[in-house]
């Protein structure tokens, strides 16, 4: 039988309106992939604007942590899941045209389903 893959959901509900909790969900993402362990993020709320082109290369840097844009792209280059509330989306205009690669839209069951399989959910 396989063992089973440890899963970390991260969510994260900050973008420019708060860096250094914007960064968290993706330094500890990576730490995890390091680790061999899953990781998902879901952003929410103004956490979803990081996910939009162009946003994070404006991002001013949050606290020690080294700048957004670099996060996002080892995360995603790690393999990393990266799912986006669509209601989030449509509340900020934000169309999926708009979305860095990778970015996958998703709806409350979608999210509910990692939620529920994972080790542990982490809110940013």
């Amino acid at each position: 039988m396989e063992e089973k893959q440890e899963k970390i959901v991260y969510i994260g509900t900050c973008a420019g309106d708060n860096p250094e909790k914007a960064c968290i969900p993706f330094v500890m993402a990576v730490a995890a992939q390091a680790m061999d362990v899953k990781a998902i993020i879901i952003l929410q709320g103004n956490g979803v604007s990081l996910a939009v082109k162009g946003y994070a290369d404006t991002m001013l840097l949050g606290g020690g942590f080294p700048p957004i844009k670099k996060l996002i792209t080892d995360f995603m280059e790690l393999g990393g899941e990266m799912k986006l509330c669509m209601p989030c989306l449509q509340a900020r205009n934000i169309e999926e045209t708009d979305l860095i690669q990778g970015a996958e839209v998703t709806a409350s069951g979608s999210i509910n389903v990692a939620a529920m399989e994972a080790d542990a959910v982490l809110v940013y």
